[in-house]
This record gives C-alpha cells, structure tokens and sequence, in this order.
C-alpha cells in the first residue's frame, strides 16, 4: 500500500506540472515556451501558428519546418493546426545535466518566402531522482584521544535533479557519540561532517554504526542512505598537519592527461608507522575521481581526465591525509580551469533555396544559418565570410549570430551551372579557429539566348538536272540553354514580294535543318537564289534568329552548240564565193556557233569533218575562221563542200555539224547565183542567154536593195523612237570583231543568238565580205537553247516545224542577199 500511495502522489506531482507552460516574445524575436521533464511523446507544448500571428494553415502553405540547434530535434509541428508536440519523452538529466536552466533551442522555418524564427524550450525539473550515496558503506577510523568537537567530512550523496528536487538535507541515525553538520561546497554538493559530542572509548565500545540520511526537497521528498562504521583506534596523538588549509590552482583546459596541478604536502609529528602519511582523494564525487588523481607518496595532483571549461569551470577537491596510525587530516584543492579557445565556430544551416532560377534578382536570399561558438569568453568577435572575392553571393547579418546568404548581381546559368559556395565562420581569438562549409547552389535555366547559326551565311551548290527531293546542305544552329529552351525549330520565311517563291524549290527539316531541292533546276532558267532560314527555341517565350542561305545552280553539259551563221535549214545549202585568185590564207568566211551553258561547257572548237578538196581549205580551231591552205588552181572544182564539225568542252563532249558550200569564180562580176554538178556545166551556155541572166539578176538586185534600204529606214525610225537601236558593221576584211562576239578566251564562239546578212560589192576585181550584226526585233532569232520566240512571245522548240521552216526563211534570207 505504501508503493501505491508513493506512486500516486507521484502521479499527482508530474499532472502539476505537465502542462505549465510561458509564451513570450523578446526583443531579439525569440519565442519562448517551457514544459516539465518526463512529458510522454505527442504531449501538447504550445500553438506556434497563434503565437507568430499567422492564420491556421499558413505554415502548411508557407512550408514551415523546425531545424534544431544541436543534432536532434525533440518536438514536431502540425503544419495544418500549428500545434507544436513533444516528439520523445524528455528527461532533462539526459539533456543538461546539472545545468539550470535547461533550455532547448531550435528555429522555425518558413520557406515561401523564406524568413526564420528563432524558439527555445525550458524544460523543468520534477522529482524523479532520488539522492544516492556512491558508497553505500563508509569506513571511519578514529583513535580514542580524538578531542570533542573534531569533524569528520563524509561523502556527498549525488542527486541528478536540481533546485528545490536536488538535495537540501541530511540526517543521522540518532547515537550518542556524533551529530552532523551540513556544509556546501562553493561548486558542487552539500556534504555533511560527523562531529564528535562525546570521547570515544576503545574499549567500551570499539565500533560505533550510523545511518546516514540524504534528503531532497520534492513533494513527496525523496532520501537515500549509507551506513557508516566508525571504528575506534588506540591512542596515536598527532594528526597530520596540511601546510595549507586550500591550495588553489589554475589548469588550461585544453591540458593533456598526466598534466601536473598542485603538490599538496602534510607533516605528522609522530615517529615511526605513525609519521607516514598517504594520500587521497577520499570523499570525492565521481567526476572529481574521473578527472583527477594524486599521488598516495608525494602529494602530486596531475590531470586524469580531459577539461573542459564549457562543461565544469571549477573543481573543489577535498584531499585526505592518513599517518601510519589511522588519523587524518583534510585539506582542499580549488582547481580553477582556464578556457582557451579550443572550440572552432558550429555553422548551423536553416534553409537553403536551391536551385536558383538564373533571372533572380540582386538581394535574392539564398540561404539562412546561424554560427555558434562555445569559447564565449575568449573566442572573440565571430567573423563570416566566402572563400572567394568573384562568386555573386554575399553574406549579410540578420539578428545576433544569425547571417543569410544573398546575390549581388545577376546570374548567368550558361556561364557557371552551380555553385559550390565554401563558408569560412573564423573567430579572432589566438589561435584562430576556423569552420569551412559548403552550400551547393544550382542555376536554373530560363530562356534568354536565341539560337545562333554555326555561320554569319551559307552558301549551298546543287547541280542541274538533279533529282526532285535531292539533299543539298543544311544549317545548324545552337542554344546554350538547356531543355526546352534549347531544343531549335528550323522554318523558312516568305519571300518578299516579287521574289522567288522559296516554298516552290526548296523543303528545310524542322528538326534538324536538312535542306531539299523540290525540283529539277536548270541552270540556264536560274543560276542562283537565296532565302531566309529561321531557327526558333522552344521556350515559353520563344526566340530566333535568322540566317542568309544562298543556292548557287552548278552547270551540266546539257546543251548541244547552235550554229548561228551558215544557217542550217536542211534544204538549200549556203553557198560562199572565193575568187580563184586568191592566195593561201585567204579568209573565205567564219562559222559562228553558241553553246548555251556555261564555263568549260561552253568553250568551242571547230573541226573540218569532211570536205571535196581536204588539203584546199582549213578550219581554226579556236574562232571557226575557214581559210585556203593554198592557192586555187583552175583544176580545182568550181564547186567545194565542207562539213564543219563545232564541239564543246563538257563532260561528255557534245556537238553539232555545219554544212558549207563554196564556189570558186573568176571575180564577183560574174553572177554564180546558182550552180549544178560539175557534170551538168560541162554544157556550154548560150552568149546570149548567159547576158539575159546577167540582166536579171542584176536588176533583181537593184529591186531587192531598194526594199531592203526602204525596210531598213523604216526599222531605223522604229528603233530610234524607242530608244533602243544600235548597230555596228564589221568587215571581215580587216577581221576586226567586237570582243562581245567571242566567249571563252577568243574561241570564235557567241553568247548571244545574232543574226548576219551577207551582202556582195563589186571592186576592183578582189572579193570583199563584210558582216553587219544588226538587231531585229521582228526576225525569230534562235536563244541558246535552240528555242525560238516567235511574234506572240511564246517559245517554240529547235525541232518544231515553225522553227524549221522561220530558219529556212532566214536562210533563204541569206542567200538573197547573196545574189
């Protein structure tokens, strides 16, 4: 029944304090709440959200989070109530010790936006320990002659509670020798000292039993005891003497174990065993005992445990000196430890915003963290800075030793992706100690760079005659973002207006810039064209850039050479006249021919394929002029054919054969307008008929020059009113040619379709040819691909019927003007 009742008022004791608790706010923004020890896990301390004046749910929705202090958090929050629960029975022994108060910090968080608050918890002490005695059976040796009044210190009871539930008292078994005496320690425990009321008799009463009573002041209070024998020595009349009665000492924390701390000396003015004197650390507490030994001989303190200032600041040993004859005497050693500063600062980080969008702001917090540093006293100034001058982040102070990390200036994510920030927390006392973190800090991309081309413009050949579909090159542009912001769309823009329609020739990839012809070109409808490719990223707000792209037609040797002069019209050869007279060398005419590609593929030469007399005529090769290799002789037939070969220089070669005939006359006075087979003239002609067709023919010249003067002017007034006449005459003579006839370095060859009349003039005996290049608008020229444009503008083909019968037209022409 006693168990009961005890475990009751227990009960009774923790329900009295379970939920006593105190809200406030300071000045440095600290909320404070206090709780009594031993609260089961879930127990209600206080609601966080009513006390930071926010709404229920603003936490949930503002990411609220406790960070601890130390290494463990020991409460957790409702986000959705802002309640604030014990998360695991608290026992405040475990937590402080003997320190009192014991408080319990720790910071409230709230991410969006970021901003901390900073909370302590003071955990009350209740009675749940009771004084203990660590050695439950202490031995006392007094000699007899002990005088009345001598004291003798006994070891403190340890209690783990503080304040009013630590120990307050002791009590002694009632005897008839001692009564006790309670005494405290400047630093530690009270203890109690057994006083002698009445002369101890060894011989009435060798042994004296006591119990021994320690008492806290809880309700209901708790005790502990210890049962002392007292044993009664025979007579040894000098006690040890201490030379002081409390030597003092100062001992740096940081000193290793073995260090030395004080010699205490006592001396015993007895002789023999009774002269020796041992030393101890009798009647210690424990963590007097763990820290430090002495040596039974020479009296030497040294450590035996490490120091620590932040822990225990003074120690009160109590030093017992014993002669050979049991007596004793007791003296104290006050050890005074020195801080030094051994602790470097703790960086302790609340919140980190990671990673970062690159467009954030100057000013933009990053991170929260607080530094602490034990060494208070002598630690100094705390000092906070970044490893490096050039990072864009810097430390600015918020409250005491609470610091954020914020930008300075603008990020660029294509410069440098993250950051791996080191924290330097230095104190300035000697020697500085130091703590190096690291907060890692990634940049997120957002889209702001177009897409850039790998060149200011392209230039892109394709070869006639290709086929539709064909690749011909593509364009490449980069994004330095990343994702969708990188990923790039190629489009090709509308012509402008009367420009080449670029959707009608050319297709382009979306994906990866390939370019495609859609047709066949040709080369002599086309040469080049260009057009505007666009390359657009895929961010939320897109960007582009645009780039030239020039297509350049590369030529084929798809284009036979076209024989402008003698015309071909596949029924009436063009007939030449030679005098018989003439010399070796002699120009007899010019084959003119225009191929019409271009380059290598429209260089010319000409060839005698086949002739009547082949060592009688010659062909330049590079100009097509047709000269005698001798002089004629009357064996010579009147009548000479030749058969002109004209040849390009492609690949493969292509070409194109001119038939000519000549005559051999006696002087131009003589009409040779039309001949027969050397066969048919063997007959003689009549005198007279001859002179008839002189006559006729003469007179059918006049009339021809008459209409062609009267055709001319009239052409020469059309072309004048419009502007657009020219005319240049050329004797061939002279072989003085306008460069404009020629292409490809003198080869003979024309780039334009021309048109020649040939007209004879009688002299004095020598043959004179002369060529006039005129233009007429009205006369269906051949263009150089064999097509001829007629009157309406529409285009017939080389082979076409119209074609054919318009070259007879002009030969005939030709031949006309001939006779």
């Amino acid at each position: 029944m006693a168990a009961v009742r005890k475990k009751t008022l227990q009960s009774r004791q923790v329900g009295s304090l379970l939920l006593f608790m105190c809200v406030s706010v300071g000045s440095a923004a600290t909320i404070r709440y206090s709780v009594a020890e031993e609260m089961e896990s879930g127990s209600f301390v206080a609601n966080v959200a009513k006390d930071l004046g926010l709404e229920v749910g603003k936490l949930a929705a503002r990411g609220a989070r406790l960070v601890p202090e130390g290494n463990k958090l020991h409460f957790r929050l409702h986000r959705k109530t802002g309640d604030l629960f014990v998360k695991e029975k608290l026992d405040r022994e475990s937590l402080c010790g003997k320190a009192d108060p014991c408080v319990l910090h720790f910071e409230i968080v709230l991410v969006e936006p970021l901003q901390s608050f900073r909370a302590e918890v003071r955990v009350f002490d209740i009675n749940d320990n009771a004084p203990i005695f660590l050695n439950k059976e202490p031995l006392l040796k007094i000699p007899e002659s002990t005088p009345l009044g001598s004291r003798f210190p006994l070891q403190s009871a340890q209690d783990l509670d503080v304040g009013l539930n630590g120990l307050q008292n002791y009590t002694l078994s009632p005897n008839a020798y001692f009564h006790l005496h309670t005494r405290f320690r400047s630093h530690g425990p009270k203890y109690a000292e057994l006083v002698l009321d009445k002369p101890l008799d060894r011989e009435e009463q060798p042994e004296v039993n006591l119990t021994i009573t320690a008492v806290d002041g809880g309700s209901p209070p708790k005790s502990g005891t210890a049962h002392i024998r007292v044993v009664v020595l025979d007579v040894n009349d000098h006690v040890p003497q201490f030379s002081r009665l409390v030597y003092r000492a100062q001992v740096p924390e940081n000193s290793a174990n073995g260090s030395f701390v004080v010699l205490v000396t006592a001396t015993d003015l007895d002789e023999g065993t009774n002269k020796e004197i041992i030393y101890s650390l009798s009647q210690n507490p424990e963590t007097i005992l763990q820290t430090f030994q002495i040596d039974s001989h020479t009296g030497e303190v040294k450590l035996r445990g490490p120091l620590d200032f932040e822990s225990i600041e003074t120690y009160d040993i109590d030093i017992q000196a014993t002669d050979g004859g049991g007596l004793s005497a007791h003296s104290k050693v006050l050890v005074e430890v020195v801080d030094v500063n051994d602790n470097p600062p703790e960086v302790m980080i609340s919140s980190v915003s990671s990673p970062l969008p690159e467009d954030s702001p100057p000013q933009t917090v990053v991170a929260l963290f607080t530094i602490r540093d034990r060494d208070v006293r002598v630690g100094g100034k705390i000092t906070c800075f970044l490893t490096e001058d050039d990072l864009p982040f810097v430390v600015r102070p918020t409250l005491r030793n609470s610091y954020s990390l914020v930008t300075d200036r603008s990020l660029d994510r294509e410069d440098v992706s993250g950051y791996n920030i080191t924290l330097i927390a230095m104190d300035t006392a000697p020697p500085n100690l130091s703590t190096e973190t690291v907060i890692e800090v990634l940049i997120s991309d957002i889209n702001d760079n177009p897409p850039v081309f790998q060149e200011d413009s392209y230039i892109l050949t394709v070869r006639e005659n290709n086929s539709p579909a064909v690749f011909i090159g593509k364009v490449h542009a980069e994004d330095l973002d990343l994702g969708d912001n990188a990923q790039v769309t190629y489009s090709l823009l509308p012509p402008q207006s009367g420009d080449l329609s670029v959707f009608a020739y050319i297709s382009i990839n979306s994906d990866n810039g390939k370019l495609y012809a859609l047709r066949t070109m040709d080369y002599e409808a086309i040469q080049n064209f260009q057009f505007v490719v666009r390359a657009t990223d895929g961010g939320l707000l897109s960007l582009s850039s645009q780039v030239t792209v020039r297509v350049v037609v590369l030529d084929d040797n798809d284009n036979r050479p076209m024989i402008l002069y003698p015309l071909q019209n596949g029924t009436l050869p063009c007939n030449d006249l030679v005098p018989r007279s003439a010399e070796a060398g002699y120009l007899v005419t010019k084959v003119v021919a225009v191929d019409g590609d271009s380059g290598q593929n429209s260089w010319l030469s000409y060839h005698l394929l086949k002739a009547t007399d082949l060592g009688l005529f010659s062909v330049q090769q590079q100009n097509g002029e047709i000269r005698t290799l001798r002089q004629i002789t009357e064996r010579d037939p009147m009548m000479q054919k030749l058969i002109i070969l004209v040849q390009d220089h492609g690949q493969p070669a292509l070409s194109t054969t001119a038939s000519l005939n000549i005559l051999l006359v006696d002087g131009f006075s003589e009409p040779y307008l039309q001949f027969r087979d050397s066969s048919q003239h063997s007959q003689k002609v009549n005198p007279s008929t001859k002179y008839l067709v002189i006559s006729l023919a003469v007179l059918s010249f006049l009339f021809l020059l008459s209409v062609t003067m009267i055709f001319i002017i009239h052409i020469y007034q059309k072309i004048k009113h419009r502007d657009k006449f020219t005319i240049q005459e050329h004797f061939y003579d002279d072989c003085n040619f306008s460069n404009n006839l020629a292409q490809g370095g003198g080869n003979g060859s024309l780039s334009q379709p021309c048109a020649y009349d040939m007209c004879s003039a009688t002299g004095t005996g020598n043959s004179e040819f002369r060529f006039l290049k005129r233009f007429m608008p009205n006369f269906p020229f051949p263009n150089a691909t064999g097509e001829v444009k007629t009157e309406g503008g529409s285009s017939l083909p080389p082979d076409s019927p119209r074609n054919r019968s318009q070259g007879s037209e002009g030969h005939s022409r030709v031949s006309d003007n001939y006779m």
